[in-house]
């Protein structure tokens, strides 16, 4: 595991760059993994998370089971919880916690606890300081009645500690999801909010903080920069999980109104009458604390797919959570015909750390980083992937922009290939092979020289000498 990783997602470390154009990986879709099939389930399940816990082995998935819209907010409503031992193929628990209907054993965490079934989303807590019975936490619940907030040790049984919601400002009409944040050192909350009063204006993202999750600043809009606001229905943001200092936010853009499917064909489809007029897709939206957004690309991250069951409203609605499937690869979920009678969760995936890249077509791109800082002991990893034509060369540069002796680009060892971690390597005049630490400086900047390739991330990793 590096010690510091950086992902071209935004342009946080991007001092300048030339004929490079920043883009966005395109997941693999690698298809459905969990239908909500059984009849306290049904075709609008979702607000969907999924943790993976490392003291019990699972995968966990939580959703909201709803089979009528008319019983939205209601007890209608309930929590429910799939396991998996890959995170491809998923079972129900017979937990036996709560009934439905004539049905004892069920997969089924909270139940009559209206409105906070609607939205439940739990997290792993991450806090050094926190206490074994309250390993899992989450927030629950819409406006009026604010964010509950609930305890877990197992991520199976849960409690309210509280008398009274601990976020009341704000109108919390889809997942709010909160994180220990080890770069802020507290606890962070993005809620849903809206431009206007009440359910008026644009659907939009707001953050509130805390240290002990109880109390909880007041909430503060979230900044887009010069980019005009659109509704983003779920916000997603979360902490990446190989480079925590970048929360990276699969946000469901949503367009209401922007109607593609007929009556008719709705009804071939058997979409609920009351979902059927808008469509949404996916954005990328990336933070590293405070109240501000980033968007590096403005295309959509996801766009719908073939077929006019991919064009209904809040079908598209990505889950919370990326976890690791294989060493090399990371996945995320998203929900699928929604409002259709076969919902389902869809897996996507993306090779390790290829959420973002900054490309060079067929003449030379530069780039120059921001100051690194860097120890004697460390060594330099590319994550990129070149043409059989292409080629990197990388060299050094001092807090005045000069070239480092011996780690200019004639000195680099040429990189090519496709590697999720290639060592980068610079030869000396007298044939010894350097690292990075080997310069003597303890702050560095990159000159980085791309043909035909693209870059997705740089990282730093201690070796011994």
């Amino acid at each position: 595991m590096p010690h510091l990783l950086e992902l071209f997602v935004d342009s946080y470390f991007i001092e300048k760059k030339k004929r490079l154009r920043q883009c966005l990986q395109e997941p693999l879709d690698c298809g459905p993994v969990f239908h909500f099939s059984e009849p306290w389930e049904g075709l609008l399940s979702g607000y969907c998370t999924v943790l993976e816990d490392p003291l019990d082995g699972y995968f966990k998935l939580y959703y909201r089971g709803l089979s009528d819209g008319n019983l939205e907010c209601s007890d209608g409503e309930v929590t429910c919880l799939a396991l998996s031992h890959n995170g491809v193929e998923w079972f129900r628990p017979n937990l036996g916690l709560h009934k439905w209907l004539n049905r004892k054993s069920t997969n089924i965490i909270l139940a009559n606890n209206t409105p906070d079934s609607h939205n439940f989303t739990p997290f792993l807590d991450s806090s050094p300081t926190t206490l074994s019975h309250q390993r899992y936490k989450a927030l629950a619940g819409v406006a009026p009645s604010g964010l509950n907030a609930y305890f877990s040790a197992d991520g199976i049984n849960w409690t309210n500690p509280y008398s009274k919601p601990v976020l009341t400002t704000g109108m919390f009409d889809s997942q709010n999801v909160a994180f220990w944040s080890s770069s802020e050192q507290k606890y962070v909350c993005f809620m849903r909010t809206w431009t206007g009063e009440g359910f008026s204006g644009i659907r939009t993202i707001s953050r509130s903080t805390s240290t002990d999750f109880s109390s909880w600043t007041v909430p503060r809009r979230m900044s887009f920069g010069r980019i005009p606001l659109e509704h983003l229905y779920t916000n997603q943001t979360q902490p990446y999980p190989r480079a925590q200092q970048i929360y990276i936010g699969l946000a469901a853009r949503f367009m209401p109104e922007r109607q593609v499917i007929t009556t008719e064909e709705a009804l071939e489809l058997s979409v609920d009458p009351s979902y059927y007029r808008d469509c949404s897709d996916v954005v990328l939206i990336t933070s590293r604390g405070g109240n501000r957004y980033h968007r590096a690309v403005r295309q959509a991250f996801l766009k719908p797919g073939i077929g006019l069951e991919n064009w209904v409203s809040r079908t598209n609605f990505p889950a919370l959570g990326f976890i690791h499937t294989k060493p090399d690869e990371i996945s995320f979920y998203m929900n699928k015909n929604y409002a259709q009678p076969n919902a389902y969760l869809s897996r996507f995936s993306f090779p390790l750390d290829r959420l973002g890249y900054l490309e060079a077509s067929d003449s030379y791109g530069e780039l120059i980083t921001k100051s690194i800082p860097i120890s004697s002991q460390d060594d330099l990893h590319l994550n990129l992937s070149t043409s059989a034509a292409g080629s990197c060369f990388v060299a050094l540069l001092d807090e005045n922009d000069a070239t480092v002796s011996q780690f200019d680009m004639s000195s680099c060892l040429e990189l090519i290939g496709n590697e999720l971690s290639k060592p980068v390597r610079w030869l000396s005049s007298n044939g010894v092979s350097l690292r990075i630490g080997d310069s003597g400086l303890s702050s560095v900047k990159l000159h980085i020289r791309l043909l035909d390739a693209r870059l997705f991330a740089f990282s730093l990793c201690s070796t011994d000498r």
